[in-house]
């Protein structure tokens, strides 16, 4: 399984209690991704509760908001370019460097520098 994701990325969010047909809304920036298991954590979104009691860490205790893991199946890469939430595909330049394209646009990120030989 390819992950062309990566970490800082905007994705948008295609199923859950976040995801939203409104382009701008559902969308938010990838800060973990988990490779072994596929998933992803994105910011704002997919927030979990949980009853956290005093201590010297949190002193006031109560009730604590955590970004949960969400399967990387279940969100899309937002482009830069066109701004719309779109597939990603790779090729190789003529230079050797690895580059992610957008499927709409061509929107083009390098992802490695060049072989040298």
């Amino acid at each position: 399984m390819a992950i062309r994701i990566k970490v800082g990325d905007t994705v948008k969010v295609l199923w859950g209690d976040d995801r939203n047909w409104d382009p701008k809304l559902g969308t938010g920036r990838v800060t973990t991704i988990n490779h072994g298991t596929g998933m992803v954590v994105v910011e704002g979104m997919n927030k979990a509760k949980k009853n956290v009691r005093r201590s010297q860490k949190n002193p006031q205790g109560g009730k604590l908001e955590k970004e949960m893991p969400i399967q990387i199946c279940r969100v899309q890469f937002v482009c830069p370019g066109c701004t719309q939430p779109t597939r990603l595909g790779s090729d190789i330049l003529d230079d050797g460097s690895k580059v992610r394209q957008c499927k709409k646009c061509g929107w083009q990120d390098e992802v490695s520098p060049p072989k040298s030989n």
